[in-house]
């Protein structure tokens, strides 16, 4: 059972706050929950959540969350009542996901994927808080020759001791420990895996394919694929993403949910609109294939649709537009900012 609301708006945690698909879900929260924003920045910047700094429903708080948390201890949560009204839900977002420097991150990715995981289960333990946690497609190994969408029965096959195992390997026991808090603390907790989720705020040049097309794209220089032409995946605009992020908080199923798109996009065309959308003189290149960046398998969203009433909305033109613009806005207000400076 949640913790009682005592006072009126609930007292939110977003682990991985200040990152790509956390801030935006701050952004969506704010007005109507209080929200603690916790993060590192191992791999989210202070710049994603700056708009947010001066709202009164807003609280950063830097911290490690492989370390535990004491919430209570910290004064600038005073208003938050922490003491009387505890947490009433939790999302757990924390994992440094660069396809670039995959390497630098290997041990954080243990670390994230175990003591953060626990941490993060002990909080919603200690405050009767609804918890989520973000797995990832990864869980399901790479894409078969026999193609075909995955549904969340679905076993996949991973090579444990792999290169990208402190990931990959590290997902799946972070779904073990969730499940194993359910059934024995009786946690309300509940597991979505993403697929692939683009949108404004994600880090550049970092090895992610759509923020680093863009960019390229708006400097006229060369769109780089680490693939070939063949090279195809889905991918989900973030307002979807939310819209699934935020049902799967409001049923008391454990899930997993498969949230992202169901449509097999070849990289090349994403490539190519994306050019032709900022009028680019860019052309398209192929590298050799990075080890973060593989073919993942598309999901089945049956469950989703049916349970949740959920599915992605936006078309690829409208997403990629939205992204366009917002990265260009940021661009502006930087160049601004360095001729001021």
């Amino acid at each position: 059972m949640t913790a009682k609301l005592i006072f009126n708006q609930k007292n939110v945690l977003i682990i991985g706050g200040a990152g790509f698909i956390g801030s935006h879900l701050a952004d969506r929260l704010v007005d109507e929950c209080k929200i603690i924003c916790v993060d590192n920045f191992s791999s989210g910047t202070e710049e994603n959540i700056d708009h947010l700094l001066a709202h009164p429903n807003f609280k950063f708080i830097k911290h490690d969350m492989s370390l535990p948390l004491n919430l209570e201890d910290f004064t600038e949560l005073e208003d938050f009542r922490i003491e009387f009204q505890g947490v009433q839900e939790i999302y757990n977002l924390a994992c440094p996901t660069s396809p670039k420097y995959f390497d630098k991150n290997k041990l954080a990715n243990v670390l994230v994927n175990s003591y953060v995981v626990k941490n993060a289960l002990d909080l919603a333990l200690r405050y009767s808080a609804k918890l989520i946690h973000f797995s990832s497609s990864v869980v399901y190994g790479k894409r078969e020759d026999n193609f075909k969408r995955i549904k969340e029965s679905d076993i996949g096959l991973i090579d444990h001791l792999s290169e990208r195992a402190s990931y990959d390997e590290g997902k799946r026991f972070a779904e073990t420990m969730v499940k194993t808090y359910r059934e024995i603390y009786k946690v309300d907790a509940k597991i979505i895996r993403l697929f692939r989720v683009y949108g404004s705020r994600m880090s550049m040049g970092e090895g992610h394919m759509i923020p680093d097309f863009i960019e390229a794209a708006l400097d006229n220089k060369d769109l780089i694929i680490y693939g070939d032409k063949s090279f195809s995946t889905s991918l989900c605009y973030i307002d979807d993403c939310l819209s699934g992020i935020l049902k799967v908080m409001e049923t008391d199923l454990f899930g997993p949910f498969n949230i992202g798109s169901d449509i097999d996009l070849k990289i090349v065309d994403v490539a190519e609109k994306i050019i032709a959308e900022t009028n680019s003189s860019s052309k398209i290149l192929f590298e050799k294939q990075l080890m973060f960046m593989t073919q993942l398998p598309l999901p089945d969203i049956g469950l989703a649709r049916e349970v949740l009433a959920w599915m992605p909305l936006t078309t690829l033109e409208n997403g990629l537009k939205k992204t366009i613009v917002d990265i260009q806005a940021n661009r502006n207000i930087r160049s601004l900012s360095d001729a001021n400076y």
